[in-house]
């Protein structure tokens, strides 16, 4: 081989070096090999401490959890409802409340947490109708028309409440004539709130 090629040769193979360093050091792997690395994590809390309140942060009220999502999940958290204490014997007035508060937009704590609502009001409840299922609550909307994540925050937020019914699940119907159903908050709901919540079969004995 002449000098001349050996020189090429060798300015080809210092070549192929500084690309392979550059890659390297860039952190790109050189393998063709797809790689599948998940989902990126999650940044935000989805918490809110006692220490992100101050005290014109809690108005005067009844203790009470609400549910909003958060990083594409359910997370309970602690507010004071707008009702009095008289008030809150009554299913339907408490069911109401804690609408009202999923209704409200996240303080800032919840929102620098992470949290938001799908629930947006007006939603007004009432009590059942005659033939209804015993603890049924009627909306002013249709239960099937709101978003999945609304009603799942609804479900579960009812579900841990006194308007919950006797066995923890929580029946629904609409303004018009369709017959309620009995929903339930499961683990699944908490993890997926934008799939449908789970529906029951039988419902509680007809209310006189």
């Amino acid at each position: 081989m002449t000098p001349k090629g050996r020189m090429r040769r060798a300015a080809a193979a210092l070549a192929v070096l500084i690309a392979t360093t550059a890659l390297g050091g860039c952190g790109i792997r050189t393998t063709q090999v797809p790689v599948d690395a998940g989902p990126a994590p999650s940044r935000v809390p989805c918490e809110v401490t006692s220490q992100d309140l101050t005290p014109q942060a809690q108005p005067k009220g009844v203790p009470v959890r609400v549910y909003l999502v958060c990083a594409s999940q359910l997370g309970s958290v602690d507010r004071t409802a707008r009702v009095s204490e008289k008030a809150f014997d009554s299913r339907v007035q408490i069911a109401q409340a804690l609408i009202d508060e999923l209704a409200r937009e996240p303080s800032s704590p919840e929102h620098e947490a992470g949290f938001a609502t799908y629930v947006r009001g007006p939603l007004v409840l009432s009590g059942p109708r005659t033939g209804d299922p015993a603890g049924t609550l009627r909306l002013s909307r249709q239960p099937e028309d709101l978003p999945p994540a609304a009603l799942a925050q609804i479900v579960c937020t009812l579900a841990e409440s006194r308007a919950a019914a006797t066995d923890g699940s929580v029946v629904l119907g609409g303004p018009g004539e369709y017959a309620p159903r009995g929903y339930q908050c499961s683990a699944e709901t908490k993890e997926r709130p934008e799939d449908p919540v789970p529906t029951l079969g039988a419902l509680p004995s007809p209310s006189s």
